[in-house]
């Protein structure tokens, strides 16, 4: 009973510090309308990922936020990781690809411990069919490498239509 308290409190905590501290100082930062369009993106694609991984009990997550109506961790899918993804963005943004891989791979790491202390000592998840550590720490990579391209590449569009168009 204490764990499944800790592990309630735990989620509780993670999500009062998301919403209340880490959310409004990231989308203060300008250009606030690509870093909604990484947030959102990155929250769909997450959820996709998760579903997949989920249907097929690849990972489960047997503490969690309203279990009764999803099996997936939404805390994680559309709040925390979307949330690192926009820091990153925003950590990243006039790099050059060596920066931008090297950057991530630094950022991810404390993230990857915490989920392997969390895989270990807590029932918040579970791994299943073969699923390890490294497909968790280069799907997170990839997928965040995957997000980052999006991101460079509608910035890019927008900056070519912006010179055809001349602003009136």
């Amino acid at each position: 009973m204490k764990k499944k308290n800790f592990d309630r409190n735990f989620l509780r905590v993670i999500l009062i510090t998301n919403l209340l501290v880490i959310i409004p100082l990231i989308l203060r930062k300008p250009p606030i309308k690509d870093w909604l369009l990484v947030y959102i993106y990155n929250a769909a694609t997450n959820g996709i990922v998760d579903k997949a991984l989920t249907t097929y009990e690849v990972v489960q997550y047997p503490s969690r936020f309203l279990p009764k109506l999803f099996r997936t961790h939404i805390l994680f899918d559309y709040l925390i990781y979307p949330t690192f993804t926009v820091l990153y963005n925003q950590m990243t943004i006039k790099d050059k690809p060596f920066a931008i891989v090297y950057k991530l791979i630094l950022i991810t790491f404390p993230a990857f411990l915490v989920e392997l202390w969390a895989v270990k000592k807590t029932n918040l998840i579970k791994w299943n069919k073969g699923w390890k550590w490294y497909h968790t720490f280069g799907g997170v990579i990839i997928k965040s490498l995957i997000t980052r391209s999006f991101i460079g590449g509608v910035r890019l569009i927008d900056s070519k239509q912006q010179k055809v168009i001349p602003k009136s």
